[in-house]
């Protein structure tokens, strides 16, 4: 099977392949693919020298599967151009999440919104992702209400500047700056750009994704993502109000035994999640599980995850693996 990773040089097109090879996905060839500054380099993968090659090349090559991490601009021009070769598009970039056409896709919650003449599919926003593998096997049990997020999200979020910008700034180096201000010893309450409503775009990712996946288009969902110097994950704190009532055994119960998630939650051993401790998994960590006794069906839980492994490489790669074993996909 030819794989192109469009993006392969980045922080999430690395991830992209580390994933493939740990996960012994069936690549006969693999096509690196990434802007005309990186063509002509030589990647690592598998043991094998493999030269990262441009959009054009690619195109032709005719890939079985395209994973598509270089930004929303090249996914807008490049995607349907690998579609109508033939080609499966898994994209990273916000550009086709919210097309009522194109299925966003998380596999825990709704892989049969695959289907053959979907040749482009959407990978979520990362916060996203980790947020609704938790809250689905809770929404089928006691049925979702209202959902209300805070996020702690890592500088790994941004991209390799911004990681550069918070390692200048440990070091005192007066380098390129990300952020409209430092991000070391600081937070900042404000991920993207600020919108008409005074949410920002991550924000309203946040909201309008989780209400599509789920197949949830009336929830009660409001968000806050706010970005923190760490790296190896995002971290969320979710309030959430069900329909129906529950024991706090049933919530840890099926979360436990649900695909995808890890329950970290012994607070005598000083045990929750962290992004130190979720760094380079792809599972959905999730602790602090105790009722908001300030409503009825109420519950706080707090949730981790690797934004560059289940919030967008390995869930990108956990598509391709459901798609190949598709009886029409070929």
């Amino acid at each position: 099977m030819k794989i192109a990773v469009v993006g392969a040089t980045g922080l999430v097109g690395t991830k992209m392949l580390e994933v493939l090879a740990e996960r012994n996905f069936p690549v006969s060839k693999l096509i690196p693919v990434a802007s005309e500054r990186s063509v002509g380099k030589i990647i690592n993968w598998k043991g094998k020298e493999i030269k990262v090659v441009g959009l054009e090349e690619a195109v032709s090559l005719k890939p079985q599967i395209a994973l598509f991490s270089a930004g929303g601009t090249a996914s807008k021009e490049w995607a349907r151009k690998f579609a109508s070769n033939g080609t499966y598009v898994i994209d990273n970039s916000s550009a086709w999440r919210m097309d009522p056409n194109i299925p966003l896709v998380v596999p825990e919650v709704n892989s049969h919104h695959l289907a053959e003449d979907s040749k482009i599919i959407a990978n979520p926003n990362c916060s996203t992702i980790q947020m609704v593998v938790a809250l689905n096997p809770l929404n089928r049990a006691f049925g979702l209400k209202r959902v209300v997020v805070s996020t702690y999200q890592s500088v790994t979020g941004t991209g390799q500047a911004a990681v550069q910008q918070l390692m200048d700034e440990r070091n005192g180096i007066d380098g390129e700056k990300v952020y409209p201000y430092p991000i070391d010893l600081n937070v900042l309450p404000h991920i993207d750009v600020f919108m008409e409503n005074r949410y920002t775009k991550e924000e309203m990712k946040m909201i309008l994704e989780t209400k599509k996946i789920m197949d949830l288009p009336e929830l009660k969902i409001t968000a806050t993502t706010v970005r923190i110097p760490t790296m190896g994950g995002h971290s969320e704190s979710i309030n959430c109000e069900f329909n129906s009532s529950f024991e706090l055994s049933e919530i840890i119960s099926i979360l436990s035994r649900s695909e995808g998630i890890i329950v970290q939650d012994d607070i005598n051993n000083l045990e929750y999640p962290m992004p130190l401790t979720a760094h380079n998994k792809n599972e959905v960590f999730v602790g602090r599980i105790r009722r908001d006794e300030s409503i009825e069906n109420g519950l706080n839980m707090w949730v981790v995850s690797d934004n560059l492994r289940k919030g967008a490489a390995t869930n990108a790669v956990q598509i391709a693996e459901i798609l190949k074993e598709k009886p029409w996909f070929s």
